[in-house]
């Protein structure tokens, strides 16, 4: 692999004036299976981050909101990759030293990768690195990774399987990792979404008051988070109504199927990032509410 197998990759934009789409399905915009999936935040205009490379971990990654450089080098060459749109990320393979740099004030990068987190992929040392490209026998010395999305607290594994009531969707404290070159929240599959990620979605350039959503899922699973700004989420069993307000980075709301949602009160800037346990298929919404209620009917 070198850097030109790194390549800027165009996602699907779904124009609404309610708000924008953009979709990360794996396998389909992306070449690998989502494991685990972080977004960084809060980072101070000008910073650096992230500067080490893995054996086999592939990534994927988008800007949000805002702008940044992504330096992917190979050990002989390097390339910038300027990232900018919500709708176009950059695959990174394995074996690639990346950094990201020249954060734009207020950026959000969302980064997806192809392995569960295991300290002994990474490689932290750059000398290390350009040795080990040079000789492959050569390996680096493995480290704590502290700078990396490590393993812990773990969601309950008592989560609905399917939602049969409104106090079944879970409110949930994420990992953050504080740091003076920004902040970083991660999710494991399986692990802190009680769920294997399939597909990733996102809203944005959402009108400020703006409400979206109003469906249900049949099977698919979903976790809520305000990556940005703030919103509401409306649940409904056909009996109860609850509201949950979404309105930091690092707290998110997971939807099993057979809820109805919707979401609004939309900040100005706000980002709705969701993961998704199934891939898109049409025959698993509900999207008119009659509908929906003869369905919770039908269950019972």
């Amino acid at each position: 692999m070198t850097v030109n197998d790194s390549r800027i990759i165009q996602l699907p934009k779904i124009a609404d004036p309610r708000g924008n789409l953009s979709i990360i399905e794996q396998i389909k915009q992306i070449p690998f299976e989502i494991k685990r999936v972080h977004w960084v935040y809060d980072v101070p205009g000008g910073f650096d981050r992230g500067g080490h490379a893995y054996f086999e971990t592939e990534e994927f990654i988008v800007a949000l909101s805002g702008s940044f450089d992504v330096v992917v080098d190979d050990g002989v060459e390097k390339k910038t990759f300027q990232l900018n749109r919500s709708y176009f990320g950059l695959y990174v393979p394995k074996g690639m030293w990346r950094t990201m740099t020249n954060f734009s004030t207020n950026s959000l990068a969302l980064v997806l990768s192809s392995t569960e987190y295991n300290e002994k992929d990474y490689i932290s040392d750059y000398k290390e690195f350009v040795a080990w490209r040079k000789d492959s026998s050569k390996i680096p010395t493995i480290t704590d990774a502290k700078t990396s999305v490590k393993l812990n607290n773990p969601l309950g594994k008592n989560l609905a399987d399917e939602g049969e009531s409104v106090f079944d969707c879970s409110l949930c404290e994420l990992n953050k990792m504080h740091d003076t070159e920004g902040n970083l929240t991660y999710m494991y599959e399986n692990v802190h979404v009680p769920f294997p990620i399939n597909r990733v979605f996102y809203s944005y350039d959402i009108p400020g008051g703006e409400d979206r959503g109003a469906h249900a899922h049949k099977e698919c699973h979903q976790f809520l988070i305000a990556a940005s700004g703030s919103f509401e989420v409306v649940l409904d069993d056909g009996i109860n109504k609850r509201t949950v307000l979404l309105n930091r980075p690092f707290w998110g709301l997971h939807v099993p199927p057979g809820i109805w949602a919707s979401e609004q009160g939309f900040s100005s800037g706000s980002i709705c990032l969701v993961l998704a346990s199934h891939g898109y298929d049409a025959d698993d919404y509900i999207r008119n509410y009659d509908d929906y209620l003869k369905y919770i009917q039908k269950r019972k």
